[in-house]
């Protein structure tokens, strides 16, 4: 567990260091956002705050895990390329958005090439190593089940959903950070029980760097994330989901994203059939806004409720 506390504050620190370093550097370069028309009218005042804020606890994660690891494992590595894999997917869509000047980046087609092509390489990676294979862990069960043939297109899936469900949660100042941050503390107890020093080494890194990253995210955001930093998380929480055979886990510890998803899916679909939506406004996040709710009291709601996700995941796993 030392371990992991340490790259947790070693993480930490090494955010709080990059803030003051890299902000400025956004700004200076005119690295600022651009708010979408149809999105809520109170988003509109954080025109110009600068994004990509992600590259600060991608290298925060890199560096830690550079400086604590006394060995890279291969289950090591690939975390961390996945991390750094979406993440370089969202600084190519973000810089699109900064050079054209518009809230699309990259098109969907080619946002989902990168998206798949890194999948592939984690789920292969999982497939293929004696360690993992292909079964997967049942909630509440002791059991594992075999998906066989069918692990690497499923596990395909779940990453990309997963990547797409965090990109989708970031909509609010802290909301994807912490509820994330929640998901990486209660897979580091779940790496810690199962004796996964080097995943656990991982979580604490990602935990750290988000705990430091609040800072300057959190209400009023000094910065945002973007695409940078949402699916270099949505990377980084699929890849331990993989890695530990518990993609059914983070469906339940991670219910914040699936219904945020959910939302705008059912938002879509009500509104193309009926003509007539669901919501106020999609994803779920944006509706309590439209309901009045202030952006922190909805973000300190879905993080509780995060927590609570997470105790019942500690229900549904036997060490």
């Amino acid at each position: 567990m030392q371990i992991t506390i340490y790259a947790t504050i070693i993480s930490f620190i090494i955010v709080l260091i990059l803030g003051p370093v890299i902000i400025p550097a956004l700004k200076r370069f005119k690295f600022g956002q651009n708010i979408r028309d149809d999105g809520p009218k109170s988003h509109l005042k954080k025109a110009g705050t600068p994004t990509m804020g992600g590259i600060i606890f991608i290298l925060s994660i890199i560096i830690t895990t550079a400086l604590v690891a006394k060995k890279m494992s291969g289950s090591l590595w690939v975390a961390l390329i996945t991390t750094v894999g979406y993440g370089f997917i969202g600084f190519l869509d973000d810089s699109l958005k900064i050079i054209k000047k518009r809230s699309l980046g990259l098109r969907a087609y080619q946002k989902l090439i990168g998206q798949i092509t890194f999948a592939f390489i984690l789920s292969y990676f999982a497939y293929t190593n004696k360690d993992i294979g292909s079964l997967i862990h049942i909630p509440f069960t002791n059991k594992m089940v075999d998906f066989g043939v069918m692990y690497i297109p499923f596990m395909m899936f779940v990453i990309v959903g997963v990547t797409n469900s965090v990109n989708l949660t970031d909509g609010l100042d802290g909301l994807a950070s912490g509820v994330t941050l929640i998901v990486s503390i209660f897979f580091a107890i779940v790496t810690y029980g199962l004796g996964d020093k080097d995943l656990s080494l991982f979580c604490g890194a990602l935990a750290g760097s988000l705990l430091g990253f609040l800072k300057y995210n959190s209400y009023p955001a000094q910065v945002f994330m973007g695409d940078t930093g949402s699916l270099a998380l949505g990377g980084a929480i699929s890849a331990l989901a993989v890695l530990l055979r518990m993609p059914f886990i983070l469906v339940i510890v991670g219910g914040i994203y699936v219904v945020e998803t959910l939302s705008d899916i059912i938002q879509i679909i009500s509104f193309k059939t009926t003509g007539k939506r669901v919501f106020k406004m999609a994803p779920l996040h944006h509706h309590f806004e439209q309901e009045g709710w202030h952006e922190t009291k909805i973000v300190a709601w879905f993080c509780i409720f995060t927590a609570i996700l997470c105790l019942i995941g500690f229900l549904a796993i036997s060490f």
